[in-house]
């Protein structure tokens, strides 16, 4: 793959975290159906079912729901051959259900990793491992 490649592989990420930034779950359900392939790849424990786009879109719909707020900063960035990795940090406050959790009004902060693969511009797979003890902990659902 080229730089050049690799280059718009990355924007396209960027385009995505935009979307997820803003807080509007309409722009990123569009932002999804935009920037990922038809037949994407979704490897994560999704409880609320769904597979591929409608998975992803479930997963940040219920996110917008209990953290408004979410903001989702990339740490570092790293692209080779199809692939681009993306390590972050998650804040938010959580204002609405996640996890069968009511609100608590607390703030988060997370890490979390993704290894995305391109096809044709396009996000065709995703990876990820997410810090869900940490998140919990700090919403008091377990221990310290």
């Amino acid at each position: 793959m080229s730089a050049a490649e690799a280059a718009g592989n990355i924007a396209v990420l960027e385009r995505f975290h935009s979307a997820t930034n803003s807080g509007d779950p309409d722009r990123v359900a569009r932002a999804i159906d935009e920037l990922t392939a038809p037949d994407l790849v979704f490897h994560a424990p999704v409880p609320m079912g769904g597979t591929g786009a409608e998975a992803l879109k479930r997963v940040w719909a219920a996110l917008l729901c209990a953290f408004p707020d979410i903001r989702v900063t990339v740490e570092e960035t790293v692209a080779e051959g199809d692939k681009v990795v993306s390590r972050n940090t998650v804040t938010g406050t959580h204002l609405g259900e996640y996890r069968g959790l009511p609100p608590t009004g607390r703030p988060v902060t997370y890490g979390e990793i993704f290894v995305l693969r391109f096809v044709d511009g396009k996000i065709a797979e995703v990876r990820g491992v997410v810090d869900v003890l940490t998140q919990l902990r700090q919403l008091g659902a377990l221990p310290s």
